[in-house]
């Protein structure tokens, strides 16, 4: 029987450590295989606006995507893009499917647990966007109000008056300026947008969500009008935690393409204006 016991409790601290190795990276380890198979695999979204889309020749293109070359570049190997699901970047659930998620991920204190921030890349704001036909012209008459927001993301957070302060690098205070009655998590900002733009209240009230992204809908036609910036928030290259050499380089990566301009031209070509710096 004790024999019994030993094995069950051995294979027991087995399964425990294998599972905390799938959201941890082994020191060095993401490192050595992207330099040994010379391929950097960066997870990024097909339908995140100028950060990152599908473009007319059906491949990714945007922001993001020109920054996860670039740091390939550095790293002197080439780029491979995934498209996983958010609340799948953010979890931490990689399983070495991605070496790198893009996103403009905010670092948060709770996201640090499995996931470590090399360097804030972009300082993007999230607003707030009624139909044109609502009534509502400033944040505080979305009080009582039905909002949506992309599920996982610091806008629904902040919707819910669940986001706390906490960034690891970055960032201001938070004011949360309405109390929604209702927040419905949608899995992408546009598909909450597309519910918006069928009528005031018919589905929902408002949206909060990155502005550039907002900005784009309205461009296209959306009947649309923003209220407000809802905060500023940093974004950064997020990896899995443990691999302090792969962190090193990302951040190096980062911080070259800043001296020497590469980032804010990116940002300029994508945006109009450079996002790079906190204003």
């Amino acid at each position: 029987m004790n024999k019994v016991m030993t094995f069950l409790a051995a294979a027991a601290s087995l399964a425990m450590a294998s599972v905390a190795s799938s959201a941890t990276a082994y020191a060095g380890a993401v490192l050595d295989n992207v330099l040994a198979t010379k391929t950097l695999k960066v997870a990024a979204g097909t339908d995140w606006g100028p950060m990152s889309h599908m473009n007319d020749k059906h491949e990714l293109d945007g922001s993001d995507i020109d920054i996860a070359k670039a740091i390939a570049d550095y790293l002197g190997v080439k780029v491979e893009f995934v498209t996983p699901a958010w609340d799948i970047m953010t979890a931490g659930r990689w399983e070495g499917r991605w070496d790198m998620a893009m996103g403009e991920m905010a670092p948060l204190k709770a996201r640090s647990e499995k996931l470590d921030f090399p360097a804030v890349y972009v300082y993007g704001r999230v607003s707030a966007v009624v139909h044109k036909d609502s009534k509502a012209n400033k944040l505080s008459d979305l009080d009582g109000k039905v909002v949506g927001a992309t599920a996982s993301t610091v806008s629904e957070s902040y919707a819910n008056h669940t986001l706390a302060p906490d960034w690891i690098v970055g960032g201001k205070p938070i004011d949360f300026q309405f109390k929604p009655r209702e927040v419905k998590a949608y899995a992408t900002h546009n598909v909450a947008l597309d519910d918006l733009r069928l009528g005031d209240g018919v589905r929902l009230d408002a949206v909060i969500g990155d502005e550039t992204v907002t900005r784009d809908a309205i461009k296209a036609g959306y009947p649309l009008k923003e209220i407000g910036v809802v905060l500023t928030t940093p974004g950064a290259v997020a990896i899995l935690r443990g691999d302090k050499e792969f962190s090193e380089k990302i951040a190096a990566a980062i911080k070259a393409m800043k001296d020497d301009g590469t980032l804010a031209k990116i940002m300029v070509k994508w945006y109009g204006v450079d996002r790079s710096v906190e204003k």
